[in-house]
């Protein structure tokens, strides 16, 4: 059951968020659908190797309908990459903020191209938490990782202190301005909007939630990068998405995918790849 009955309050914003929804709506068809799976610190080569076998069976939309895009532990990385399914893609969980170095334990996004890695998670809670990363910490590695050419998947939400105190926007807000004010090219981000009281926790947002966050968003890059942008980026959901869910979620018009975690790992993940049709329905 969701944490909250009713939508956050977002009586700061001086934008229209109805307007913004209808108008939003009726452009989302030039966003592709986008599934990723954050497999987290998890898994074995053994455990690896079924998961992706269970994928590349599974029967999903075409890749013209949903891009969907795996994050597997960085030592799996080259086997993960190396077996999957072509129309999938993968990503890495994390990249250092500069070119490689004396930076024990860390991972360059240059290595990531070599690799042929396209993509890469940057800033998510559990890395702001645990790690202490800041909102300039983040928006200065987005920015270095596309300045390598790596897209990114940049993280952003709320925590249910900030939730109940009725800041979620203004939190969401300047997580999202410490980026906008790092880069001018939005082409190769997609931003995943999770709340971190909903992240393994069991409760989701509701499709209202979901869906009034992702709006004030949408218009928030609208006001203050540019409408196109606004347009054009895809503002995924993550928060305990799973099978039974992603299709109610996936119908909310300025939801444009999910981010998810531990269903990734799951079989079920081939039933939330496939919520990508309520969209094209």
């Amino acid at each position: 059951m969701p944490v909250f009955s009713s939508p956050p309050s977002t009586q700061n914003l001086s934008i229209d968020l109805k307007k913004f929804s209808k108008v939003f709506y009726l452009k989302r068809m030039g966003r592709k659908f986008f599934v990723g799976g954050n497999w987290k610190c998890n898994g074995t080569i053994e455990e690896v190797k079924k998961i992706i076998s269970i994928l590349n069976a599974g029967e999903v939309p075409s890749s013209d309908v949903v891009e969907v895009v795996l994050s597997p532990p960085f030592v799996f990385l080259p086997l993960v990459k190396s077996e999957l399914r072509p129309d999938f893609h993968v990503a890495a969980q994390n990249c250092w903020v500069k070119k490689g170095g004396a930076y024990t334990g860390e991972i360059s996004a240059e290595m990531l191209v070599n690799l042929d890695i396209p993509w890469v998670i940057i800033g998510h809670s559990e890395r702001r938490a645990l790690l202490g990363e800041t909102n300039e910490f983040v928006g200065e590695k987005v920015a270095y990782a596309l300045s390598k050419g790596l897209k990114v998947i940049a993280c952003v939400g709320e925590t249910l202190e900030q939730r109940e105190a009725g800041s979620t926007m203004e939190v969401v807000a300047a997580q999202t301005k410490a980026i906008a004010d790092k880069i001018s090219d939005w082409s190769n981000v997609v931003i995943a909007y999770e709340p971190v009281w909903a992240i393994g926790t069991g409760k989701v947002a509701t499709p209202a939630q979901a869906q009034e966050v992702h709006a004030a968003l949408r218009g928030w890059l609208s006001s203050n990068v540019s409408a196109e942008v606004a347009e054009s980026t895809r503002i995924l959901y993550g928060g305990s998405v799973n099978g039974a869910n992603s299709k109610e979620l996936a119908a909310q018009p300025d939801v444009d995918g999910f981010l998810v975690g531990g269903a990734s790992l799951k079989p079920e993940f081939i039933d939330i790849i496939k919520a990508a049709t309520v969209k094209s329905a």
